[in-house]
């Protein structure tokens, strides 16, 4: 990666700088999915208004750029994100084939896990209030 190539964070928060939707949740609570935007839109007070009565993080997906030391995901000693490495090893594959994507290739988990990221990333969901154990586990700082 060069040092002038923007990662992109691909599970940011909407109030992150340069924060853009890259996809809306859809499926159900046991079983979402996201359905990815053909490109990534700039946040707006209009689209976060959209997921009302919920969060933004429920509905939509964002990225930007990734906070690296910034983030507590963040493995600074190995410059890798751990929330992929775990979504990677303990959740399952939903999808048989890459999604289409907007930001695949600045994203810090395509980078990093390649293939195997983008096969499980539809099922992550930022905001995420009924996760499964697999998921809560992936999910939780105090888990390697």
């Amino acid at each position: 990666m060069a040092s002038e190539t923007l990662v992109l964070c691909p599970s940011a928060q909407p109030d992150w700088e340069g924060s853009q939707v890259i996809g809306v949740m859809t499926g159900s609570a046991e079983q979402p999915e996201l359905a990815y935007l053909k490109e990534a839109l700039p946040v707006t007070d209009e689209i976060l208004e959209m997921a009302g009565p919920v969060t933004p993080g429920e509905v939509f997906r964002f990225s930007a750029p990734c906070a690296c030391s910034g983030c507590g995901h963040y493995r600074s000693e190995q410059s890798k994100c751990g929330l992929v490495e775990k979504v990677v090893r303990w959740t399952p594959v939903v999808v048989e084939q890459l999604p289409t994507c907007s930001i695949r290739s600045n994203c810090r988990w395509w980078l990093q896990e390649g293939r195997d990221a983008c096969l499980h990333c539809p099922q992550v969901v930022t905001n995420d209030l009924n996760p499964s154990e697999d998921m809560r586990r992936a999910s939780d700082l105090d888990v390697v």
